[in-house]
């Protein structure tokens, strides 16, 4: 399944957070709330791809390039995977295996794949 949602990583939240609205804290809880919107479903070995968005300041050569390939920078997966398992669970203790990737794309997107063999 594919969900048309720009990725958020989860920010490092500060106790001042709860009267300065940093624009990173707004976006993060915008982007739970699109989560619960979509009603996003995550279980053990699903293979989820994040897509992020190629700036719009590389040239359209590189742009053209980059698309599909490994995304190498920040936001980190595993601040990626937080954000999105915090929006869709409220304890997420019993996901103990997954799979992660993300790649340069021209739109963000989450992408989850059930790898379960059913047989």
């Amino acid at each position: 399944m594919i969900y048309a949602i720009e990725p958020r990583p989860a920010p490092r939240m500060t106790r001042c957070d709860r009267w300065r609205k940093r624009p990173c804290v707004i976006k993060y809880f915008e982007f739970k709330d699109d989560c619960r919107r979509l009603n996003i479903k995550v279980d053990n070995y699903d293979h989820i791809t994040f897509g992020i968005q190629i700036p719009k300041s590389f040239s359209r050569k590189k742009q053209k390039e980059m698309v599909g390939k490994p995304h190498q920078k920040r936001p980190d997966c595993d601040n990626l995977l937080k954000a999105l398992l915090d929006s869709v669970y409220k304890e997420d203790s019993h996901i103990h295996a997954l799979t992660i990737n993300k790649v340069w794309s021209e739109h963000g997107y989450i992408e989850i794949r059930s790898n379960t063999n059913e047989s």
